[in-house]
């Protein structure tokens, strides 16, 4: 036996044969794990269901009133009499526990009654809509290729979601009542036998302290549960795409849902997870790799462009080419400010048309965007009030910007470019240095739910640059990162993964 093939038998979770109750006591860990008990005639019945997966209308009109007005009109009742009081085509009678398991988790509801006690009816009552209504797609998350059904404010619809994808019954819920005037429902979901129990006890204590009047959103527990709230950088992913909160939480993260907001939080986060698109799965890895390293491009395009520019033209004369010193010259010999006073003012612009843009109607801002642009851009040129290399860096600078797939990292990357901008204009490419030594040093420091934020790059770890800097084939991710501790470190067998076996072989 291989090395390799020791390995993934020790990290295997044994199979072991559960009794009803036994696999009861683990589905009640859930709170969306409901049981209710119709006491009737001379009978006892339990029904336990998902109240997230199925359809409330069905169970209160064709099981638990039928039952409640027809069974007390039996002296003797069996269980597989129960297709003449409930009019629903499939109902399964069974003991077969791995029966029930699959079949709950698919949106069935288990009646049983207590004479009865190992012998159970699965009646299917999925809710086969729920979730897939129109105007469910994630807007500011948009793909290409891939699913495009994301979450909404109704809780109950996101717990729909994800229990749809992940069809095991070691999907927990957790759920938890935040907010002093609002009341909000919370829940926190991860993957028993998987997730590092470190860090689901570190959520579990940091959200069950938190002490606040109104909870709106999601984005606002990412403020309240951050290690360090005054870091510009956000300490979570946040998304509205179901795969991707899914991928988490396989990945072994912990994902936190709010009652009203469309978007959920996973953790712990790392600097790369916000560079991360899930079109980089959908496909073939190589064209992954190469879009998430454009992405990361375009964000140090963004964040030294300027920078360098403001430098280069205040302090660093000699490191203009010959051939470039012309245009340079051409273009500024009007322009009656310094460097940096001319990137301030098209920066600041740029920043306004983006507010702007995003407060109006959706007609107007694209108007907007694009004529005062153009505008803007062409009267500040012609006025002199600065050179046309620039509105060409600054404009380049802005477009690398929306290549990042997260909304909140985007903010901080427009933020961090003006302070490095003031370092560039007081002292040089020595002042670029110094804040891109501050900006590592304060990412060094930084911490998600206790784990660092710039792993796998410091700590070093090279096994879990797989899927970090680039995107590795699935071969090469079939274990989870090593940082996150989990508990189950392979997701599945690769060696079973490759082989292919053809029709003809």
């Amino acid at each position: 036996m291989s090395i390799f093939s020791l390995l993934f038998k020790s990290n295997k979770p044994k199979q072991e044969t559960k009794t009803l109750q036994q696999l009861l006591d683990m589905l009640k860990q859930s709170s969306d794990f409901a049981n209710v008990q119709i006491q009737t005639g001379n009978y006892h019945v339990s029904i336990f269901y998902f109240d997230s997966l199925v359809d409330p209308k069905l169970l209160q009109q064709q099981v638990l009133c039928h039952l409640q007005q027809e069974l007390p009109k039996y002296t003797s009742f069996s269980i597989e009499n129960l297709q003449q009081i409930i009019p629903i085509q499939r109902i399964e009678v069974t003991q077969d526990v791995a029966t029930i398991e699959t079949k709950l988790l698919k949106g069935f509801a288990m009646i049983r009654f207590a004479d009865i006690p190992d012998c159970c009816a699965l009646v299917n009552l999925a809710s086969e809509n729920l979730g897939l209504r129109q105007n469910n797609e994630s807007e500011n998350e948009f793909s290409v290729v891939g699913p495009k059904v994301g979450f909404v404010e109704n809780i109950g619809t996101n717990l729909h979601l994800l229990r749809r994808q992940i069809v095991t019954p070691n999907l927990i819920f957790r759920e938890l009542t935040l907010g002093t005037v609002s009341r909000t429902k919370i829940v926190i979901a991860y993957i028993e036998g998987v997730v590092n129990e470190q860090t689901l006890e570190t959520v579990l204590q940091r959200v069950s302290e938190i002490e606040f009047d109104i909870v709106f959103d999601a984005s606002l527990l990412d403020q309240l549960l951050a290690d360090n709230s005054s870091s510009p950088f956000p300490p979570f992913v946040s998304t509205e795409r179901v795969d991707k909160a899914i991928y988490a939480l396989v990945e072994g993260q912990v994902a936190i849902f709010a009652d009203g907001s469309p978007y959920v939080i996973t953790g712990p986060s790392t600097l790369f997870d916000f560079f991360t698109s899930p079109e980089d799965y959908y496909l073939p890895w190589i064209l992954g790799s190469f879009f998430r390293m454009i992405r990361m491009f375009g964000v140090m395009f963004s964040v030294l462009a300027s920078p360098i520019y403001v430098a280069v033209l205040t302090y660093h004369y000699e490191m203009i080419p010959k051939d470039l010193l012309g245009p340079i010259i051409f273009s500024r010999s009007n322009v009656p400010f310094p460097p940096i006073l001319e990137v301030l003012f098209l920066e600041i612009t740029i920043e306004l048309l983006r507010e702007a843009g995003a407060r109006l109607p959706t007609k107007v801002a694209q108007t907007l965007g694009i004529v005062g642009g153009i505008v803007i851009g062409q009267a500040s040129v012609e006025a002199a009030l600065t050179s046309n290399i620039l509105l060409i860096i600054v404009a380049l600078g802005a477009l690398a910007s929306f290549t990042t797939p997260i909304y909140k990292m985007s903010n901080t990357i427009r933020f961090i470019r003006f302070p490095i901008i003031l370092f560039a204009g007081f002292w040089g490419g020595l002042g670029i240095a110094f804040a891109i030594c501050l900006l590592l040093i304060h990412l060094g420091k930084l911490q998600s739910f206790g784990n660092p934020y710039l792993v796998p790059l410091y700590p070093f770890r090279a096994k879990d640059f797989a899927d970090s800097l680039i995107r590795s084939p699935y071969q090469m991710t079939v274990k989870r990162p090593s940082y996150l501790r989990p508990r189950l470190l392979w997701r599945y067998n690769p060696k079973k993964a490759k082989q292919k076996k053809d029709i003809d072989e």
